[in-house]
């Protein structure tokens, strides 16, 4: 399981964008891509066979490496550390660590 998935509020914890959240675009290996958080121009050319494809300065999310953030605990407006537990009907949810509490998403 996961500790971070596509959809989870998180907050960067090192780097020049420290400090800030957003929420999960997509998870790829061990980068994630985290919305409005750790934008780059890059200069892209247009396709003539695909005319909606955009072309100029084109501003984006750039990955960040996934031991870079945390998921974000509303209950204490703080980044914390998740892991796993099993309930008794098997199943297999996350939890913070410091509380026990079952995340949300």
């Amino acid at each position: 399981m996961q500790r971070i998935k596509k959809g989870d509020h998180v907050i960067v914890t090192t780097g020049k964008n420290k400090g800030q959240r957003g929420d999960v675009i997509s998870v790829a290996g061990d980068r994630v891509f985290v919305s409005n958080v750790n934008l780059i121009k890059r200069h892209t050319k247009g396709n003539p066979q695909d005319p909606q494809a955009p072309s100029g300065i084109i501003e984006r999310e750039a990955s960040i490496h996934i031991s870079n953030v945390m998921l974000f605990n509303p209950a204490t407006n703080k980044g914390e550390r998740v892991g796993t537990k099993t309930l008794e009907d098997g199943r297999k949810v996350r939890v913070f660590v410091s509380s026990g509490e079952v995340v949300d998403a």
